[in-house]
């Protein structure tokens, strides 16, 4: 095949910043992508192995419970990776920061490739779960769609900066107190000063997460003209939209549950569920919450 045929466009002449040509080949972006499904894939892998090994906690859960654990590891991982990439871009000056519409960099690809690996992997995996397990999450689906096509839609409409994915992604920077938070409340550690103290730096990134999408809106409003030149209508009517369920819907809803789980601590991802707590069980709130992967 014609190696021009397998090459996205370079970026305009004008264009602020030149990233590296390999990250306009499509042979070099699908082996990125396919890094993050592997590497994934693999901490989800190594989650279960471990836990198995070391964890007594882990053997007594549900078959469902596990895959929920190893799930909560691995995207604890991704967050961590999303917290330094978007904490990059609001602190270095960069091609990033400099045009907030076109700015690209080989770094910011590398996460944008991985990415959509991840999210990839986390649709694969949600699915499949709700096959084994007969179970289906609409509002769950639906959250990790807009993920993975916002993603791949970067890829795909490549001419858009990389300013906002990036700062999109410091978005994740609850989910690795989220993953602690839910495996001590599953070993019965709810009622220690640890798992309080964790639950409370967990409370703040909702909190966090709360003004970062107010600031996400600040700059679409200030490059709004911008925006709309540059970025593809598939793109627009994904990133608005989720960026209003998320400032409106979502993080609210979350930001409150995880308030009202530190003064009453229970499992809401499954329902009915005994707790265990320092060595005893106590009833779950008998009250239907749907699981969510923040």
């Amino acid at each position: 095949m014609d190696p021009e045929q397998l090459t996205s466009h370079l970026p305009p002449d004008d264009a602020p910043s030149q990233p590296s040509a390999e990250y306009f080949s499509w042979d070099y972006r699908l082996q990125l992508i396919g890094f993050g499904f592997a590497f994934y894939t693999a901490i989800f892998l190594l989650s279960h192995l471990l836990s198995a090994a070391l964890s007594r906690t882990y053997s007594s859960l549900l078959n469902k419970e596990k895959v929920f654990w190893n799930l909560a590891a691995t995207r604890a991982a991704f967050g961590i990776q999303s917290t330094v990439a978007g904490l990059r871009t609001l602190t270095e000056d960069s091609v990033l920061t400099r045009d907030r519409v076109r700015g690209q960099e080989d770094w910011s690809w590398f996460h944008v490739l991985t990415a959509t690996g991840f999210f990839l992997f986390e649709n694969v995996a949600l699915h499949a779960s709700n096959v084994v397990f007969w179970s289906f999450d609409l509002p769950l689906a639906t959250h990790h769609l807009f993920a993975l096509l916002g993603y791949a839609g970067a890829v795909v409409w490549d001419s858009l900066g990389h300013f906002l994915p990036m700062v999109t992604l410091l978005l994740e920077m609850s989910t690795p107190f989220t993953c602690i938070s839910w495996m001590l409340l599953k070993a019965g550690w709810a009622r220690t000063l640890f798992w309080r103290a964790n639950q409370w730096v967990m409370i703040h990134m909702f909190h966090c997460r709360m003004v970062l999408t107010y600031y996400m809106w600040y700059v679409s409003l200030t490059h709004w003209k911008e925006l709309i030149t540059h970025l593809a209508l598939p793109q627009l009517l994904l990133f608005f939209p989720g960026l209003a369920l998320l400032t409106f819907i979502l993080n609210p809803l979350w930001t409150h549950k995880k308030t009202m789980q530190l003064l009453n601590p229970v499992d809401w991802n499954f329902e009915n569920k005994q707790v265990p707590v320092n060595g005893s069980t106590q009833d779950q709130s008998k009250v239907s919450v749907k699981p969510h992967a923040s």
